[in-house]
């Protein structure tokens, strides 16, 4: 028996296309946020992007489908402005981050009511309560319209 043992290979024998479906087996990724996660892993210059056409070839990778993840998972959290901002840092088209946003306007106060009242027993009893509530609120992303009439209806 030889004591040789099979050449190390780095990264665990993944190539590019394999680490990037294991990503986008786990939730939705914008292209660049692929791009930006497999980098360091590229080999070759311009390996990264063919992998990376090849898969939006495929629609493997989807605009469409990275907006609807983030707004089924966020929305019942998040307002519209939080939202947005995650979606922009997703490296999502302009158009496709305002349809979204607009989407989420509609149902804006209705969300920030269930937060709201998730998070706090009832209205606050005094002005410094009131504030902490509207704060709370305020770094979830909803606007100070909403907020102010969530606090007004409680």
């Amino acid at each position: 028996m030889s004591d040789e043992k099979p050449p190390a290979r780095s990264g665990f024998g993944l190539s590019l296309k394999g680490r990037a479906l294991r990503y986008l087996a786990a939730r939705e990724h914008s292209r660049t946020e692929l791009e930006r996660k497999l980098r360091l892993h590229e080999e070759e210059p311009g390996q990264l992007a063919q992998v990376l056409d090849e898969l939006q070839a495929k629609d493997f990778i989807s605009e469409t489908r990275v907006v609807a993840s983030v707004i089924n998972r966020r929305a019942g959290r998040f307002g519209a402005a939080r939202i947005k901002y995650e979606l922009q840092q997703k490296g999502l088209g302009a158009q496709a981050v305002a349809e979204a946003v607009d989407s989420l306007k509609g149902s804006e106060l209705e969300r920030a009511r269930e937060v709201w009242r998730k998070k706090f027993d009832g209205p606050a009893v005094d002005a410094a309560g009131q504030a902490k509530q509207m704060r709370f609120l305020a770094a979830r992303g909803f606007g100070g319209d909403v907020i102010r009439k969530v606090m007004r209806s409680t």
